[in-house]
């Protein structure tokens, strides 16, 4: 009896190991076509220089939605189609911010409304800046003290956090909730310190949204400026003049972006994309050029090796996250309705760096069963499998009950360039972009074959 047992367990013990070296070899053979054939890296270039900046409800929007439907079919798609979308359309316009001392000149500071910020309506809107540090200094505030003036929300993006994007989560209340604080109390408009890791005079747009019907402006400094407005502040008082066109001008028709090719075995779908969408200042390389082209890699991977998936592989550039999540939104509402069974989904919207993990927001039970995947991916520098968060246009397959995923690439440049006009093809790394190619598609690889 112990013979045979013995006997068992080696037998195991040898398919665990054949089974290992299989799925080394096949993570070698990905890896080396991206690296080496692989067309992200000049797919972003014509989406960036051809096309530019992409704000949902803009005609380089359009654009890009011809361009991504056309490049999945280019990749070998067996299947393309649009998903139609509501999304709000907001205008940025002519905009500027001016300062002076009581018996100094005005002058111009470098700044951007937050998007889907209510403007001016080209009018100067005028009033002394009070500062203050953080939620709890606003807090102190009495209504008369905060009435027609403007409200410079100087709260620095924390140096302090490793992983960069919790120095991100930390700070962005201040953008998303300056303006309905300040006009809570009578506030004229918000200033705010960018989300910037960077010290530099780059201004972050990024969005904000309102708590009520009392619609105020609010923009953002660069930090350099926000430095240099705290020292004027503490030995005179400044006046601020802000003159803006933006604002929302309602919804239009647009469009999500979906490519697949099509399970040997069955018609569960695995989902792996990025947003086609981006801000309106740059060129949107980073976020979310990259994600998308990165996605694309992996569906041309797949054609190219000739590997047979069981499950749908489907590409989704959603449109709409930066301003209201919308083609996430109608995604996961389409998948409900359909009862269209999804096994995983995995976005890509943290930048085109080095790769270093894939976060699992799922049960225990799937998200050891990935981290015990982990050697095969160690030699391509991906080591990390701690977090537990998604993509943003994710959340509702998550709320669904799919397991869901985000890359994780080195986020260490990310906030420097994040929504500014910095966030342009130049900055992205050839072998740092496919890299991240090259890992989304042995994580589909793996779950094709093991889920």
């Amino acid at each position: 009896m112990k013979k045979i047992l013995g006997t068992t367990l080696m037998l195991l013990g040898l398919t665990v190991f054949g089974q290992a070296k299989e799925d080394s070899i096949q993570f070698a053979k990905i890896s080396t076509e991206i690296l080496n054939k692989g067309k992200a890296y000049n797919e972003l270039r014509e989406l960036t220089k051809n096309i530019g900046h992409r704000l949902s409800g803009s005609a380089s929007y359009e654009k890009a939605v011809t361009w991504a439907e056309q490049k999945l079919r280019d990749a070998g798609a067996d299947k393309v189609w649009l998903q139609e979308v509501m999304v709000p359309v907001w205008v940025r316009g002519k905009e500027s911010l001016h300062i002076k001392t009581s018996n100094g000149k005005w002058k111009s500071l470098k700044m951007l409304s937050l998007g889907n910020s209510e403007g001016t309506e080209g009018k100067d809107v005028s009033g002394e800046i009070i500062m203050i540090r953080s939620m709890e200094e606003y807090d102190k505030l009495l209504p008369e003290q905060v009435k027609d003036k403007i409200v410079f929300f100087n709260y620095p993006f924390s140096q302090t956090y490793i992983e960069t994007f919790r120095g991100y989560g930390d700070a962005a209340k201040y953008r998303s909730t300056a303006a309905s604080l300040t006009a809570k109390k009578g506030g004229k408009f918000a200033i705010i310190r960018s989300l910037s890791s960077a010290f530099d005079d780059v201004p972050h747009t990024g969005s904000m949204r309102y708590q009520d019907d009392k619609k105020i402006p609010a923009v953002a400094v660069g930090s350099t400026t926000a430095d240099e407005l705290a020292e004027l502040l503490k030995s005179q008082k400044i006046t601020a003049k802000l003159n803006s066109n933006c604002g929302m001008k309602g919804e239009k028709l647009s469009h999500s972006v979906i490519g697949e090719i099509t399970g040997k075995k069955d018609k569960s779908v695995i989902v792996v994309g990025g947003h086609l969408d981006s801000w309106d200042v740059g060129e949107g390389a980073h976020d979310d050029g990259s994600g998308i082209v990165q996605s694309i890699e992996v569906l041309r991977t797949f054609k190219n090796l000739g590997i047979q998936n069981n499950h749908t592989i489907r590409v989704v550039c959603f449109a709409n996250e930066e301003n209201g999540v919308k083609g996430g939104i109608m995604y996961g509402k389409t998948v409900k309705e359909n009862n269209e069974k999804h096994l995983f989904a995995i976005e890509t919207d943290a930048g085109g760096f080095t790769p270093r993990g894939i976060s699992l927001d799922m049960d225990n039970e799937k998200r050891k069963q990935i981290q015990s995947w982990a050697d095969l991916f160690l030699p391509y520098g991906v080591y990390d499998f701690k977090n537990t968060y998604s993509g943003t246009d994710l959340y509702p397959l998550h709320d669904l009950g799919i397991p869901t995923a985000e890359l994780v690439p080195d986020s260490q440049r990310y906030f420097d360039i994040h929504h500014t006009e910095e966030d342009t093809f130049e900055k992205v790394n050839r072998r740092e972009l496919l890299l991240g190619a090259s890992t989304l598609t042995q994580i589909i690889y793996m779950i094709d074959k093991n889920w």
